[in-house]
């Protein structure tokens, strides 16, 4: 008798995720940002321990800032993109180290202040209701499973 499969593991675990993308028009301090939105918004943003990722000479810490729809259960997380501090575990003895003590979650995107994730597959950054003369339109971007920011995400949610 046959054993019947019931999860394609490689299947689960290469499925895409959508995260938005948040570009503000002038710099401000992150509290000053999410008093804004928790005025405008039903949703009541908080923040929650910072994600820390861990490089070989420093670690970096990003804050993070979580709130819960009511109605649909949804949790909308907020990081940022530029790390806050940087600690150093060891100095540097490379000449061309490519670890510097400021890092970007997305490296290719230095202008982007907000990484917006939300806990449903399919993400609808349209109930968040943000400022239109604080922030650009929430731009969509595609993780990859193959991606570093996939698997953290993945590791903090």
């Amino acid at each position: 008798m046959e054993v019947q499969k019931l999860y394609d593991f490689d299947e689960i675990e290469s499925e895409d995720i959508t995260i938005g993308l948040v570009r503000l028009v002038k710099s401000m301090h992150d509290h000053e940002f999410f008093f804004k939105i928790n005025r405008n918004s039903h949703l009541s943003f908080s923040r929650i321990k910072d994600l820390v990722f861990h490089g070989s000479y420093y670690d970096y810490c990003f804050p993070r800032f979580e709130a819960y729809h009511k109605f649909t259960k949804t949790c909308y997380t907020f990081i940022s993109n530029r790390s806050s501090e940087s600690r150093q575990k060891k100095i540097q003895t490379e000449l061309f180290a490519e670890e510097d003590n400021i890092k970007f979650l997305l490296n290719n995107q230095p202008d982007v202040e907000y990484i917006l994730h939300s806990s449903e597959q399919y993400a609808d950054f349209s109930v968040i209701l943000l400022p239109e003369n604080l922030v650009f339109p929430i731009q969509d971007y595609i993780l990859s499973s193959e991606e570093e920011l996939y698997q953290i995400i993945q590791y903090y949610e």
